[in-house]
């Protein structure tokens, strides 16, 4: 019968099996998809451990995961959302601390057998084993992501991870959170080994019986690890340590690292580029790099004390609470099909067509060859155009093999997925085509006549339209029901979000086919209800109207783009003007103005702008001089274009970022109000992903929320009341306040 401690241990999926000597502890969380940390899981490994340690035919232990892609993914994010208060979280990291420094410490070799995502907690405690080997599998990534749900390792690894690799490498990996591929963990020295998946296990028991008969010895140096066999006679350790020595970038690490001098160097330098991309908004990762320095300078254990602390702090902060939301967000959208039928069933998309072959038809080509994974055929007009798309898609291509995030052989297995030409030609098997040409009702609707003649019946029309209504297209389309919008940003390879328009006809089928696609396609997908300009199309208009109001009123064009980076945006929205093209702005002005009346008319502040040939960044030519496509500083010509000339006026950079950002929040309000969005979740995603709203402010609907809808309805009126209509609250917003109401629950 099994005891209590045994029954706790089962719970918490954890299983026993002893082999040659060798105990192999299996964890695999019930009814759970992946294995996740909590105290309750570490109290059970705990248990099974203090077993191997009784046990004396135990020799060795071999840590490993019975889920199928899955290591370890880290703490349990809900179970975070439940702490109260910083000292509660304080307490929960010491108890971490502690039970990976049981596992450091303990008396019998322990090798972490490593399949699938090793994240967060899951590679703290790998680090906390004596051995690790990981799989080669491309679903194996071991990395620290806690900084981007505004956290820091909170389990030793802000301590162990810089022992072992050196405390350069270690920060790389702490204060960005990316993850590392099994071939470059090993490279670093974050794993000792790594093998082809079928003889993990094997290799794992091995490698642990090897340790415990001490045939296989481990020393390491600043990550630099080295591995000598005694077996044979053959001692590498001292051949490798030698050979240490004449690495120049091993000994200018040291130097930086193991005096004074240079730890000061290092961590000065480290907090100004960490500044420069945080602006000080994102707390964890300056936390991360204080705690880092603290154990270096005054050892193990005051680092593991200040990483507890900064760890509690940091977990009841609102940054933190406003990430680990769209965290929340996001994997919740993973499991919803786009519409409100639950029962809607994808179906399954073989091959994709995309007529234009531009740098938008060139990114849509690449991530559905090569993440979605299915062959892809580009139509152009013109053989240049056609030229285009595969030059695009070779270019992101060579860059991953560059960055040796493919090989060369798989970047060619995946470029062979993609043809092209200038006919429809292979457009017949597609299901599903993907449209992206220029903004033109008339020629949109003879390109979907054209389609549907080449293709099957169940074949779905997808336009990549930023304007245009899908209710529209839809009406130049025998099969409207087949008609759909897929908004991709640019550049496509490299922005999140896709945002799939449905009319009111859509077919069901339709929607959980092209979200099912996106997903595949590496996307965070939004559903969003037809109208002009959709929804962020529609709250980016207003926010660019109000830049250009500020310009027509004299403010200074760094002052403004400042402004705005200063609240949290990526980039200012005069950059961003000349990202997107001047003239594709003035375009969408009247369809906005024609669909939204005098609140969406944009100034006519950019119209010499235009008529001068400045294009923006495309032409070379826009509101900021360009060398070798580069931006540089502001053009002061184009001021000769503007009202005022060159007699800029002082503005207050909040209140320029106020006007900017409230016309972007009010007209997200009105998409809710008018059942544009599904949600205030949708809408905030969406913000963030697509258009760079700060993430640390959870979004429009968040920030109206955490400022207060009635002090929000206040400012408005304000602003209504001294620069007129565009400023006008939304309906919505004004029946909330009167109701009491916030978007999301208190």
């Amino acid at each position: 019968m099994a005891t209590k401690a045994e029954e706790l241990e089962v719970k918490q999926g954890f299983s026993y099996q002893v082999e040659g000597g060798v105990a192999v502890i299996t964890f695999d969380l019930p009814d759970s998809p992946v294995n996740t940390l909590s105290p309750e899981t570490g109290e059970a490994f705990l248990r099974v451990m203090m077993r191997a340690e009784r046990e004396p035919e135990v020799k060795a232990v071999v840590f490993t995961s019975g889920k199928k892609d899955s290591f370890v993914a880290g703490a349990k994010i809900d179970f975070l959302q439940t702490i109260k208060t910083a000292e509660e979280a304080t307490a929960i990291s010491r108890n971490g601390q502690e039970g990976f420094d049981k596992l450091a410490d303990f008396p019998k070799p322990v090798v972490a057998a490593i399949h699938g995502a090793c994240l967060g907690g899951g590679l703290e405690w790998a680090l906390a084993c004596d051995y690790r080997i990981a799989t080669d599998s491309p679903k194996t990534s071991l990395g620290l992501p806690e900084v981007q749900l505004g956290l820091i390792p909170g389990a030793g690894g802000t301590q162990r991870l810089p022992a072992l690799i050196g405390v350069q490498a270690a920060l790389d990996l702490i204060l960005t959170g990316k993850s590392l591929k099994p071939a470059k963990a090993k490279k670093l020295g974050v794993v000792d080994e790594v093998v082809p998946t079928p003889i993990l296990r094997a290799i794992a028991v091995l490698r642990a019986k090897e340790l415990a008969d001490g045939k296989l010895k481990v020393d390491r140096r600043h990550g630099q690890g080295f591995k000598g066999v005694a077996a044979n006679g053959k001692a590498k350790g001292l051949a490798g340590f030698i050979q240490g020595l004449a690495n120049k970038e091993l000994w200018a690490e040291v130097a930086l690292e193991d005096n004074p001098l240079g730890r000061k160097v290092l961590f000065d330098q480290a907090r100004k580029q960490l500044l420069k991309k945080t602006r000080g908004k994102f707390p964890a990762p300056e936390k991360a790099l204080q705690v880092v320095r603290v154990g270096l300078e005054s050892g193990h254990k005051a680092g593991q004390e200040a990483e507890a602390k900064a760890f509690g702090e940091l977990v009841v902060s609102d940054v933190s609470k406003r990430l680990v939301e769209i965290f929340f967000a996001t994997t919740a959208l993973k499991k919803e099909n786009g519409t409100s039928n639950p029962d809607a069933k994808p179906r399954e998309v073989k091959k994709v067509a995309v007529l234009g072959g531009g740098l938008m038809g060139g990114g849509i080509a690449y991530v559905t060859s090569v993440l979605q994974g299915v062959p892809v055929r580009v139509k152009d007009k013109d053989d240049a155009g056609v030229g285009r798309a595969m030059k695009q898609v070779q270019s992101i291509l060579d860059e991953r093999v560059k960055r040796r995030s493919l090989t060369r052989r798989e970047a060619t297995a995946k470029s062979a997925l993609v043809t092209a030409g200038t006919d429809y030609s292979g457009f017949k098997s597609a299901d599903l085509v993907i449209e992206a040409v220029f903004e033109d009702l008339k020629l949109k609707h003879r390109i979907i006549a054209e389609v549907e003649a080449v293709t099957g019946d169940q074949t779905i029309f997808a336009s990549n339209t930023s304007s245009i209504p899908i209710t529209e297209l839809a009406k130049g389309s025998r099969r409207p029901a087949q008609v759909i919008g897929m908004h991709y940003f640019s550049p496509v390879h490299k922005m999140p979000l896709l945002e799939i328009i449905t009319h009111a006809g859509t077919a069901d089928w339709v929607t959980a086919t092209c979200v099912e696609v996106g997903r595949k396609q590496g996307k965070t997908v939004i559903v969003v209800n037809d109208g002009p300009g959709f929804y962020t199309s529609r709250i980016l208009a207003p926010y660019m109207n109000e830049a250009a109001y500020l310009l027509a009123e004299g403010a200074d064009i760094a002052e403004l783009d400042r402004a705005l980076v200063e609240f949290g945006f990526p980039v200012g929205p005069i950059t961003l003007l000349d990202e997107v093209g001047i003239d594709v702005a003035q375009k969408v002005g009247p369809i906005m103005e024609a669909a939204f009346g005098k609140r969406m008319a944009a100034p006519k502040a950019l119209e010499k702008v235009v008529a001068d040939g400045r294009l923006g960044r495309k032409t070379q030519k826009g509101f900021y001089l360009y060398e070798d496509g580069k931006k540089q500083e502001v053009d002061s010509s184009i001021y000769a274009l503007l009202p005022h000339g060159t007699e800029r006026r002082s503005f207050d950079r909040a209140e320029m970022a106020e006007r900017v950002v409230l016309q972007m929040v009010n007209e997200a309000i009105r998409c809710l109000g008018e059942g544009i969005l599904r949600s205030a979740r949708d809408g905030d995603v969406g913000a963030i992903f697509g258009l760079g709203f700060p993430p640390f402010l959870g979004g429009p609907f968040h920030y109206v929320d955490s400022r207060g809808p009635a002090e929000v309805l206040r400012k408005l009126e304000h602003y209504h009341d001294k620069l007129g209509e565009r400023f006008a609250p939304a309906p919505h917003l004004v029946e909330m306040v009167k109701a009491g109401k916030t978007f999301y629950p208190r």
